[in-house]
């Protein structure tokens, strides 16, 4: 299943030198291992604090990439930290390391295609 908006993401970096691009995707695919597990790490010690901050960077570095479902789960995730609320924390962790994951494989795919 695709989580990005292939449309919209094209349409935005259409323009943009293509090296920058692969560029902006190489360092979210390098940096996503260590934000997923520091997101874990806020949600294990129930630092909402952190995890506020971290969800928060996720959902923007999202943004970039229009991929709604992760950026939706990473809101939450912000918002469980903002309200320092540890229902289904969990769950919804669970759920945005499945679709950065996801994220991750269309990235890689948009890669191909981008530098072609």
């Amino acid at each position: 299943m695709k989580v990005i908006d292939e449309k919209a993401f094209s349409e935005t970096f259409q323009y943009f030198d293509k090296g920058i691009v692969l560029e902006i995707i190489d360092i979210f695919i390098q940096e996503h291992p260590a934000r997923i597990e520091s997101i874990r790490s806020s949600i294990a010690n129930r630092d909402f604090t952190k995890l506020k901050f971290d969800a928060h960077s996720m959902k923007g570095v999202i943004a970039n990439f229009f991929a709604a479902t992760p950026q939706n789960f990473a809101k939450e995730l912000e918002t469980k930290g903002t309200n320092m609320d540890d229902t289904n924390l969990e769950l919804l962790f669970d759920q945005l390391e499945a679709s950065t994951h996801e994220l991750v494989e269309d990235l890689n795919e948009m890669k191909i295609r981008f530098a072609e």
